[in-house]
Order: structure tokens, then C-alpha cells, then sequence
């Protein structure tokens, strides 16, 4: 019988070898998977990176056009690569909202000052009027903050107009000889035929007062009702309750009372700034409308309420708002006159300089 030699016979196997041939056998399997699952999704078709850049940019302009608060515009550039660099494209910058911009005081930061100087380079204007207030109150540059709000009035922005009218109104940031009471009112009626609700106020009383322009009592009630009128408008659409109420009602410069309108994000930062200094800018106070929040660039700028001689304003508009809002169940005549009729709600609509 044959039999074989020991060269023919299988050589005995040891057991660390068999765990590294199972090891590379798993290895490969493992490998195969991973080409698998890679060529699934290289299949897989990625929508998103199909859209063009021309759609893109179109929705973000729409999105940062209309955004509630600045969280809206941020989310939407932290969600990739890509949306952050689109969300930073000139273009839609240059469409950015006022809501979008309203940095609170709090977060303020230089970063978010470097975001505000692009929107600007991009063109936007409301970042201009929001930079060119926060410049001029705040951080006390005058002439970069009068210059940003002077590029947001050339472009018909409306509030611009009317804060620019305050500064020549007041000669805020130099003295009492840098008023320019023509050229405030000038400023005030372009801002008044935009439509801007506290020009038509501040219009209507420097024309009752003969401030600044030749004195006519009849038109300046023509622009406080106008301006009365679009109270009456906002505060309808703002909540359909109102819609109950007599327009009477809301006649504030005639006798009537108002809710409180909704503070502008460039006056809430000016609020919430202040508020953190208590000693006010320079120690000088600021007007005591707190919707307002512009701060005295120099001592007793603001006029002074005739009858109790505690609170001061910007402007007339201010004057009034806080009076129907808040001053009229305060203010308080210091003497009264000699003939017994002295009505604090008649005074109070009077200023001093």
C-alpha cells in the first residue's frame, strides 16, 4: 500500500494564525461594506447642492428682507458652509431688515460692529441708520454717525430724516450756536411726506409754534390730524380689537389716548445702553420719553416741560407722546398762577428752552 510522505500531509495550523485570517477575512468584509455604503451615497442625489447660486441667493434676499429678529438671519448661516457664504454675499446683505439688525445693548461686541460695517459696504440702508445712531450717541463719533444717518436720508429713509431733523432741532453734538432750526425743519417735512408718524407731529407743532418756519395754526392742526390718522391706521391693523373703538378715541393730539407704539430697534439699544451707565452720557440726561432714549450731548440741551421742570425731550414729538402715555397723571405745577387757573394739562403741552 502507498502511502504518502510527510511533505504530501497538511501542516498543522496554529491557533494564532487562525485568528489572523479571521481578522483580515472580517477586515475585507468590512472594507466591501464601506465601498458599499460610500457608493450608495455617492448614488444618492444631494438636491441641495444641485440648486443654482442665482435661486439661492434669491431666497436668502426674501429670508433676510423679512426676518422677525437677527436669530432668523444667523441660524440660516450656520447650517453649512455654503448658506454661510452665500448669506454673506453683498446682496443679501444689502436687503437685511430692521428687525434683522436689532442688536440688543448686551451683545454688543466688536464682531457684531464688523457685521453692521459690512451690511453698510453692501448697502443697506437701515444698517446705516442703525450704525449711524449707535456711532453718534454711543460710541460718540459725530461725524461718522451723521455721516452713515446722511447716507440712509439720501436714500429716503424716512426715520433717518427725521433723527437728522432732531440734530439740527437741538444742535446735538456741539453747542447751542450749531442749531439749524431752518434746516431741521426742512429735514422733518421730507421725513413728514414719507409718511413718518412723529414728523408729522414735530411738523405740525413748529408750524402751531412758528418754530423755525413762519407760524400757521390751521396747517399744523392739519398735520397732527395726519398724523392721528396714521396712528389711528397702525394701531387697527396691529390688533383687529381696536377696530371697536371710535376713531375719537384715538385723536392723541386732540384729546384722545393711544397704546403705546412699538420701539424702534435703534432707540431700544439706545435705552438699553444708557440704562447700563446711570450717570448718563457725560452726566447729562436724555429724554424722558423711553421710547426715545437719545441721550444730551451737552448740558440743558433738551428742552424742559414748562410746568414741573423734571423731565425733558428731544423734541416735541417726544413731548407729547410722553404726555398722553405717562407725564399727564405726573406732571405737576410747581406754583400756581395768581388767578386760580392754572391747568396742568393745558401747561404741560408747553416747553422751555
Amino acid at each position: 500500500m502507498r502511502t504518502r510522505s510527510g511533505s504530501s500531509y497538511p501542516k498543522p495550523v496554529s491557533r494564532s494564525e487562525t485568528t489572523t485570517k479571521r481578522k483580515r477575512s472580517c477586515g475585507d468584509e468590512n472594507i466591501n461594506i464601506g465601498i458599499g455604503i460610500r457608493r450608495r451615497k455617492q448614488s444618492r442625489p444631494d438636491f441641495f447642492d444641485g440648486l443654482p447660486d442665482d435661486l439661492v441667493l434669491s431666497v436668502l434676499c426674501r429670508l433676510s428682507s423679512s426676518a422677525e429678529s437677527p436669530s432668523d438671519v444667523v441660524s440660516i448661516m450656520m447650517t453649512c458652509k455654503r448658506m454661510n457664504g452665500l448669506g454673506m454675499n453683498p446682496m443679501v446683505l444689502s436687503k437685511v431688515s430692521a428687525k434683522s439688525l436689532a442688536i440688543r445693548a448686551r451683545n454688543w461686541s466688536e464682531p457684531a460692529h464688523r457685521f453692521l460695517k459690512r451690511c453698510v459696504e453692501a448697502g443697506s440702508v437701515e444698517a446705516a441708520y442703525a450704525l449711524g445712531m449707535i456711532e453718534f450717541y454711543c460710541l460718540k463719533n459725530r461725524s461718522a454717525g451723521a455721516a452713515l444717518m446722511a447716507r440712509a436720508a439720501m436714500a429716503s429713509h424716512a426715520v433717518a430724516l427725521y433723527s437728522l431733523s432732531i440734530i439740527q432741532f437741538n444742535g446735538s453734538g456741539g453747542s447751542k450756536n450749531h442749531k439749524d432750526l431752518r434746516a431741521g425743519v426742512s429735514l422733518c417735512a421730507r421725513s413728514a411726506y414719507l409718511g413718518h408718524v412723529d414728523a408729522l407731529r414735530e411738523l405740525g407743532h413748529c408750524l402751531q409754534d412758528g418754530y423755525g418756519v413762519r407760524r400757521d395754526v390751521a396747517e399744523g392742526r392739519r398735520f397732527l390730524f395726519s398724523a392721528n390718522a396714521r396712528e389711528l391706521a397702525a394701531a387697527s391693523s396691529a390688533s383687529p380689537a381696536k377696530l371697536t373703538w371710535q376713531p375719537h378715541q384715538l385723536l392723541s393730539d386732540f384729546g384722545g389716548s393711544i397704546p403705546a407704539p412699538e420701539v424702534r430697534p435703534a432707540n431700544r439699544f439706545l435705552v438699553e445702553w444708557f440704562e447700563s451707565r446711570p450717570a448718563g452720557l457725560d452726566g447729562f440726561g436724555s429724554c424722558s420719553y423711553r421710547g426715545c432714549g437719545r441721550p444730551e450731548t451737552r448740558s440743558h440741551e433738551f428742552r424742559r416741560c414748562s410746568v414741573c421742570g423734571k423731565v425733558g425731550y428731544c423734541s416735541r414729538a417726544c413731548q407729547a407722546l410722553h404726555w398722553k402715555l405717562e407725564h399727564k397723571e405726573e406732571c405737576k405745577p410747581v406754583e400756581r398762577r395768581q388767578d386760580g387757573t392754572g391747568d396742568a394739562a393745558g401747561a404741560g403741552q408747553d416747553m422751555v428752552m
